[in-house]
């Protein structure tokens, strides 16, 4: 039960996320759901497997090249789903960024219940 609501969660930020940035489009609640799916599922394998093969450089950048694979796991999304748009790497990164503070907002949210 606690999966089904994290899906519909994300879902929902990410509406809410691409209602508030410039060059985001999402056509619907399920492309929205679809695309928080495919950029958890991409973020755990290929993502992983950049994160591990790029180690040394995400130490150099104390870190900031993990969110730069981050923003490329969302383009790869952008380019495998129809209905869910970027404008380019400025946009999936500051859509990164809003995910990310809407996902640390919920948590705190729910923890309080």
């Amino acid at each position: 039960m606690k999966i089904i609501i994290d899906i519909l969660l994300m879902g929902i930020i990410m509406l809410l996320a691409a209602y508030l940035v410039p060059g985001v489009q999402v056509d619907g609640f399920g492309t929205a759901i679809i695309a928080a799916i495919l950029i958890a599922i991409t973020n755990a394998t290929i993502g992983f497997i950049l994160r591990v093969l790029t180690f040394p450089i995400t130490i150099l950048t104390l870190g900031l090249f993990s969110f730069v694979i981050t923003v490329l796991m969302i383009l790869l999304v952008d380019a495998m789903l129809d209905g869910f748009h970027t404008a380019g790497f400025w946009s999936a990164a500051l859509l990164a960024i809003v995910i990310a503070i809407m996902k640390s907002i919920f948590g705190v949210v729910a923890k309080n219940d």
